[in-house]
C-alpha cells in the first residue's frame, strides 16, 4: 500500500486521470479500480466519487463496459479504455508534466 494519501481535493481534481490510468494498464471491474487508487494513495472511495466519474468517462467516450461474469456471485461490469480514452489520458499527462515544471517539481 502506498504510505501517501493525497489531500481529497487532489484526488477529485485528479480522479478521472486516475481511473484513465488504471485502465491504460488493465482492464478493472469498479472494486478492482478503487482497490488499485487505494493502492496509489486516493484513500478508500466511496461509490458516490468512483461511479460517478466512471459514468461521465463512458459519456465521453473515453471508457467502455462490458459485463463478465463473477468468479463467485453475479456478473461483473469491466471497464476498458478507449482509443479516445488513450488520447486524452496522454493529453492529460503532458498538461500535469507542464504544471509540475512550472511548479518548479
Amino acid at each position: 500500500m502506498n504510505p501517501i494519501t493525497y489531500p481529497p481535493a487532489l484526488v477529485r481534481a485528479t480522479l478521472p486521470t486516475a481511473v484513465l490510468a488504471c485502465l491504460a494498464q488493465e482492464n478493472l471491474h469498479g472494486y478492482g479500480l478503487a482497490a488499485r487508487l487505494e493502492e496509489l494513495g486516493y484513500g478508500r472511495l466511496r461509490g458516490g466519487s468512483l461511479y460517478p466519474a466512471l459514468s461521465k468517462l463512458e459519456e465521453a467516450g473515453y471508457v467502455t463496459t462490458t459485463w463478465t461474469e463473477g468468479e463467485s456471485g453475479p456478473a461483473r461490469r469491466q471497464y476498458q479504455l478507449t482509443d479516445a480514452g488513450a488520447r486524452q489520458l496522454a493529453s492529460e499527462r503532458e498538461t500535469l508534466a507542464r504544471l509540475a515544471r512550472t511548479l518548479g517539481a
